[in-house]
C-alpha cells in the first residue's frame, strides 16, 4: 500500500505502582503479571512492523508512565515535549525529553498556561488535529500548532465531548482511511477521509495503531477486525485488557517515529 514511515519507537515497562494509575472505567484493577506480559508481545508486534523499538524501564515513582505517547509528539522534523494535563503525569516529560534528544537535534515544550497530552494528537501527512479535553487545552493546542508552523507544519483543533482523548475515537490509517467512532461520525471536519465506522458496541477498537501497511488492533473486536481486514490491511491482535483498566490503548503506549 505505501512506504514505510517508521523506523522507530520507545515503549516503557509498566511498574507495580499501575494498580494506582488513572481510570476512570470500572473495570477493576490491573493484573501487573498480566500486564507485563502484555507489553512484551506489544514489543514483540512493533518489532514485526519493522521498529527498532528503545525499552525503558518502569517508572515506579509515575503509575501511568508507560503510556508514553502522551508526553511528546514525535514529528519527521522536530520533537515537542508536552505538558501533560494530569498533574501526576506533569514528572514523566523530564526523563522522556532526555531520551529524545538523542533522537532529535530540535526539540520544544509547550509550556503553562498551556498542557497537552499527545493522545489527543492525530497526525495525517503533515497536518494534525488537536482534540480539546481535560487534559489538552486551548492555550496548549496553540502553542503546538505554533510549533508545527515553524518547522512547516500545521494543525487545528477539534472538540471533544464523551471520549478521553482525541485518538480514542480516532486513528488514521494513512491512504485517506479514517478509523471512525461515536461523536466524530457527525464532524464535518472528517468527511473527506473514507471513513471506516466502527460500530459504538465495539468503540475500543477505535483506538488502532497503523505501522508500515499493518495495523494493532485490540483483540475481541470481530466486527472492527473485519471492517478493516476489508480495506485491505494486515492485521496483528493484542490482549490489552490491563492497559484499558486504566483508560489506556495500544496507540497509547509507544512513540512512534
Amino acid at each position: 500500500m505505501g512506504d514505510k514511515k517508521f523506523t522507530k519507537a520507545i515503549v516503557r515497562k509498566p511498574g507495580r505502582s499501575m494498580i494506582k494509575g488513572i481510570s476512570g472505567t470500572d473495570q477493576g484493577i490491573p493484573d501487573y503479571d498480566l500486564a507485563l506480559r502484555q507489553h512484551n508481545k506489544y514489543v514483540d508486534a512493533l518489532k514485526n512492523c519493522g521498529l527498532d523499538v528503545k525499552v525503558l524501564p518502569a517508572d515506579e515513582k509515575f503509575p501511568d508512565s508507560c503510556f508514553v505517547e502522551d508526553v511528546a509528539l514525535l514529528t519527521p522534523d522536530c520533537a515537542i515535549i508536552t505538558n501533560p494535563g494530569a498533574l501526576s503525569r506533569k514528572g514523566e516529560i523530564l526523563e522522556m525529553a532526555k531520551i529524545i534528544k538523542d533522537y532529535y537535534v530540535d526539540v520544544e515544550e509547550v509550556r503553562l498556561p498551556g498542557t497537552v497530552e499527545a493522545g489527543d494528537i492525530m497526525m495525517v501527512g503533515g497536518y494534525y488535529y488537536i482534540g480539546l479535553s481535560q487534559r489538552t487545552n486551548l492555550a496548549g493546542a496553540e502553542q503546538v500548532i505554533r510549533i508545527l508552523n515553524k518547522y512547516g507544519m500545521s494543525g487545528s483543533i477539534v472538540k471533544l465531548e464523551k471520549v478521553l482523548h482525541l485518538k480514542t475515537g480516532l486513528s488514521y490509517l494513512e491512504n485517506n482511511n479514517l478509523v471512525v467512532c461515536g461523536e466524530f461520525l457527525s464532524n464535518p471536519e472528517f468527511e473527506k477521509f473514507n471513513i471506516i465506522e466502527i460500530p459504538e458496541e465495539e468503540s475500543y477498537a477505535a483506538n488502532c495503531v497503523w505501522i508500515n501497511d499493518k495495523v494493532l488492533i485490540p483483540m475481541g473486536y470481530p466486527k472492527s477486525i473485519k471492517k478493516i481486514l476489508d480495506a485491505g490491511y494486515e492485521i496483528i491482535e493484542l490482549d490489552v485488557s490491563e492497559f484499558r483498566k486504566l483508560d489506556g490503548g495500544l496507540s497509547c503506549l509507544s512513540l512512534r517515529f
